[in-house]
Formats: structure tokens, sequence, C-alpha cells
């Protein structure tokens, strides 16, 4: 039996990267699965490659957005993997607007999720998954404030778990940190920017990662924390190309 059939997935950011295939992965394992992105051009090319996918625009850092989305498809599994893209230079050569994209993206999406998740609230049993980075660990000094705000991707998420636990409304709340994936758009770009702030080339900085991941790998993570979120519930994962990794 799939292990998820039956089941509600809602993915924002889901219309391409790493969203897309956590899409194709919740439809493999029989979830009812809802994309969420803000364009419709990407949404609309979902839904022709994916078959069975529902879509629908929108800006997920609205204040609304998590009501619209709850309107149209209540999640059992709520996945928030939507981001902003964050400069490739150093501290200094960046405007405040820059370097606080992430902040404005990221995080106020992570928020106003995880809010609703807790004041509407998500059914019991639901499991709300964000999807971080290994930088909110590790620290990134060539993108801004991108490893603070993917930090605070995590804090919302125990702060949440914290919520969920004193109401009593058991709503799971989890973090997924994959480290650099080069073979994505997003990654190479970093590839791109960390190879000329360190001055080597990019398939040298490439060659110095330790079994970074594939979308497919993190996939594969949101749907273990989905079919084990009574265990994992609270918790930050690292995501390698080894699997997973719990950060204590």
């Amino acid at each position: 039996m799939l292990p998820l059939k039956g089941k509600t997935m809602v993915v924002i950011g889901g219309s391409g990267g790493v969203g897309r295939e956590i899409v194709e992965h919740g439809l493999r394992n029989g979830a009812r699965v809802l994309a969420v992105a803000r364009h419709e051009a990407g949404l609309r090319q979902l839904a022709v490659d994916v078959r069975g996918v529902e879509t629908l625009a929108l800006d997920a850092t609205d204040a609304g957005a998590p009501t619209t989305v709850f309107d149209v498809l209540k999640p059992d599994i709520l996945v928030l993997c939507a981001g902003a893209t964050p400069p490739a230079a150093p501290l200094h050569q960046q405007s405040w607007l820059e370097f606080a994209v992430n902040w404005e993206t990221d995080v106020k999406m992570a928020f106003h999720f995880c809010k609703a998740a807790l004041s509407r609230p998500l059914s019991p049993g639901a499991s709300v998954i964000l999807i971080s980075s290994g930088a909110a660990l590790a620290g990134s000094p060539n993108s801004g404030g991108y490893a603070g705000a993917k930090r605070t991707q995590m804090f919302i998420a125990n702060y949440s778990q914290k919520e969920s636990d004193r109401l009593g409304l058991d709503v799971r709340f989890m973090t997924l940190a994959p480290r650099m994936m080069p073979d994505t758009e997003f990654g190479r770009q970093a590839v791109a920017g960390y190879s000329r702030y360190l001055g080597i080339s990019q398939a040298d900085f490439v060659k110095s990662m330790s079994s970074p991941p594939s979308p497919a790998d993190v996939a594969a993570g949101v749907i273990d924390l989905a079919v084990n979120a009574d265990q994992s519930k609270g918790k930050t994962l690292v995501v390698s190309g080894n699997g997973l990794e719990a950060v204590p």
C-alpha cells in the first residue's frame, strides 16, 4: 500500500526545483497534491508535465495566503519550500534590500503559514515540514542574510512545535536542512558565487563538497518525515547524499 494514500499534501513553492521533486514524490506515494507558487506559467507547465497535480497561483508571503490555500485543500502534510534567491556577494557589497531578501520571503512565508497552522488550526496529526538550508547551521558569508533567515525558519518550527504541544493540537512541525545542491539552478548560482569569492574554479569547489544531496534526496526526506512524523516532530534534520542526520 502506498504510504501517503488518502493523505492531502500542499507544497508551497511546488512549481520547480526541489519543490517540484517533492510534488512528484508525494503523488507517487499516493497523496493528493496541491502545488502552490507565485507564477502561473510555471504551474501550467507543471500541470502538463505531472499528471494528477492540482495547482494554485498566489504570493505565499501575503498574510491571507494560508487561508486561501487551506480553503482550497486542507493539508495533512504542508511543505514550505518557497524562497528567494539570495545575493552572491560579501556583506560590504550589498544593500540592505539585497541582504534582507530572504527575511522578506522565506521567513515571512514560514511565519504566516506556521501561525495559520496553529491558529486555524490544521487537523490533529497534520505535519508541517519547512525546507531550510544547511547554511543555517554553518553560516554563509557570501549570501547576505540567507543563513540567518534559514536559521530563523528553524526557530519558527521549534516555537510552533512548543505551542502545538502546549495547546494540545497534535500538529507536528519539522525542518529539513539540505546541504548545497550543485545540480539545481539555485545550487549552480551558489557554486558560481562561492567559487568567485574563494578564487577557485567551479569544478574545484564542487569537488570540495562532501556528499551533496540531490532534489530527490530532499524529496525522499520529506516523505520519510511525513510517514514517521510521530518520531520526527520538533526535529531538524540535515539532508546530504548519505540521507538524513538529526541535528542535536
